[in-house]
């Protein structure tokens, strides 16, 4: 049976760091609430001068390298994010070019934090298909630029970088064994940036508005995604016969560390098994998987025959799933 197995990962995030006390400095807040409500002791901030596709170039550069490969072999790039370099072309186009991968394809997915899974479901499809042999899912963002630094609330949660994998066909008995993706636009309202679109073009008003920045009700958000973490989870090991003490590593969407520890507790999942690394950080939405996968496959933390589960949850509201034997 032809599945997509992912072959070499990358990541990238900024050099300058914004930890907890700078922002005591910028709004009223304190490295203790911030610690406690989120898990986050500092995050990546790009500078002025970088866009998406800049981030999306350093980590795409890496899967490369790690999978001795060339940007000519690549046929598909995915790229997704909220925080594109502008709304037209895709980012995915001008990574493209970046990268001189002249023969690939190339388009966005705007999924919010569960995008790269979305991308990994997308590319998966299209291998297993024989559409496409080769193909690069990145998940690339630059939230700072998009978020409200007066707003408390919300500005010590969100970061920049940006995370990458390739994925190839293979018949052995490995690679992307299933994926999930849902999503409930009856709740957009709970996580959203309102401003620059169709709906709310940009004027003086909605400048004066802020409206150009992300929104995020967070109380709620919190609910419903601890709620539907669990239920995805246990859909998917479920379909595939898989108990979540058979899961050697849980890679979650890096949001906020008690949403992580709810789910693995509610999974009887201990937290040596799971993933977390948004205290450096923070929340870099579609980024943040591919970074901690980056991460757990640098450090060793996978080994070939480990059964890997990635879930993340997003405005959209989104959700989704990939469930992998590396």
């Amino acid at each position: 049976m032809l599945r997509s197995k992912i072959i070499a990962t990358g990541s990238y995030a900024p050099e300058r760091i914004l930890r907890n006390q700078d922002l005591e400095k910028m709004v009223d807040t304190s490295d203790e609430w911030i610690t406690e409500r989120t898990g986050i002791k500092e995050r990546r901030i790009a500078d002025e001068k970088q866009a998406a596709s800049d981030l999306a170039y350093e980590a795409s550069k890496a899967a490369l390298k790690g999978a001795n490969l060339k940007s000519k072999d690549i046929d598909l790039i995915i790229v997704a994010t909220v925080t594109g370099d502008m709304p037209v072309p895709s980012t995915a186009c001008l990574l493209q070019d970046k990268l001189g991968a002249r023969k690939a394809a190339a388009f966005d997915i705007n999924a919010a934090c569960s995008g790269f899974i979305y991308g990994l479901s997308v590319a998966d499809s299209f291998i297993r298909s024989g559409t496409y042999k080769r193909i690069l899912v990145v998940g690339a963002e630059i939230l700072s630029k998009f978020t409200d630094w007066e707003d408390r609330s919300t500005c010590v949660l969100f970061g920049d970088g940006a995370g990458a994998a390739i994925l190839e066909p293979t018949e052995e008995d490995r690679g992307i064994i299933s994926t999930k993706i849902h999503s409930d636009g009856s709740l957009w309202e709970l996580l959203n940036l309102p401003g620059g679109g169709s709906r709310n073009p940009v004027s003086k008003d909605t400048i004066k508005k802020r409206l150009h920045y992300l929104k995020m009700k967070g109380n709620e958000t919190f609910k419903v995604a601890v709620r539907t973490l669990e239920n995805l989870i246990v859909d998917t090991l479920k379909e595939n016969k898989l108990k979540p003490s058979q899961l050697s590593l849980l890679i979650p969407h890096q949001a906020n560390l008690r949403i992580i520890q709810a789910t693995a507790n509610r999974l009887d999942l201990p937290m040596d098994r799971v993933i977390v690394n948004l205290d450096r950080y923070g929340n870099t939405s579609a980024a943040s998987i591919p970074i901690a996968l980056d991460e757990a496959a640098k450090t060793g933390r996978v080994r070939d025959g480990n059964y890997i589960l990635l879930e993340a949850f997003g405005g959209g509201l989104t959700w989704a799933s990939a469930l992998i034997k590396w």
